[in-house]
C-alpha cells in the first residue's frame, strides 16, 4: 500500500515582500499588490495532486501582526511566529531548521523564496525520493537555483506559473519565443 505524502510549502514572506517591495514595485507594496496567499496553497496542491501544508514563517520580534496571523489561518496556513535578537535571521533559521527535519521523512517540499541561506538545507532533499520546488520571481532567485533546477527542481514563476496576483506586475522578464504574443507590446 503506498504511503500518503504531503507537500509543504513554506513561505518566506519577509523575502517576498521584500523582494516585490523593492525589486519590483520600487515602494512598499499595497495590501491589493500581494501576492494571494490561498492560491498559492491550491496552486502547490493542484500541481502535486495532493494535500499541501502552508507553513508561513513570520519575524514577530517586535509584536506579532494578528490580523495577518488570523487571515493566513482562515486560508488554511499554519503561521509560524519567530523572535529573536536583531541580529538573528529567525525566519531564515527557522526555514533551514524545517528543510532538515522534512529530511527525515519522506514528504515533499515547496519553497518560496528567492533566498540563497537555503541552498545547503533544501540540497540533501533532491534525493530523487521526494519532489522538490522553488516558487520566486525567476530574476530574483539567487543564482545557485540554477543548478538544483537543472538537477530536477522543479521551478515555478511567482507571478506567471502560480496566478497569485490580481494584476500584472511591472516585470521585465525574457520571454521565451513560444510565448511571445506582440499584442502585449503594441
Amino acid at each position: 500500500m503506498p504511503v500518503d505524502k504531503t507537500s509543504y510549502l513554506l513561505v518566506d514572506g519577509e523575502n517576498i515582500d521584500a523582494t516585490l517591495g523593492n525589486s519590483i514595485l520600487g515602494r512598499r507594496p499595497h495590501p491589493d499588490e500581494r501576492p494571494r496567499w490561498d492560491r498559492l496553497l491550491a496552486f502547490t496542491q493542484e500541481r502535486w495532486a495532493q494535500p499541501a501544508k502552508g507553513l508561513f514563517f513570520l519575524n514577530a520580534s517586535t509584536g506579532l501582526p494578528m490580523a495577518f496571523v488570523q487571515a493566513l489561518r482562515a486560508l488554511g496556513y499554519v503561521p509560524v511566529p519567530l523572535s529573536g535578537s536583531a541580529e538573528d535571521k529567525v525566519v531564515d533559521i527557522a526555514i533551514q531548521r524545517t528543510l532538515e527535519a522534512l529530511g527525515e521523512r519522506d514528504d515533499d517540499v515547496m519553497l518560496v523564496s528567492h533566498d540563497g541561506d537555503f541552498l545547503e538545507a533544501i540540497t540533501p532533499l533532491m534525493d530523487g525520493q521526494r519532489r522538490v520546488g522553488l516558487i520566486a520571481f525567476e530574476e530574483f532567485r539567487n543564482s545557485g537555483f540554477h543548478d538544483l533546477v537543472r538537477q530536477g527542481m522543479e521551478f515555478f514563476d511567482l507571478e506567471h506559473d502560480t496566478r497569485v496576483f490580481n494584476a500584472p506586475l511591472p516585470r521585465l522578464r525574457i520571454i521565451p519565443i513560444e510565448e511571445f504574443d506582440p499584442q502585449q507590446f503594441l
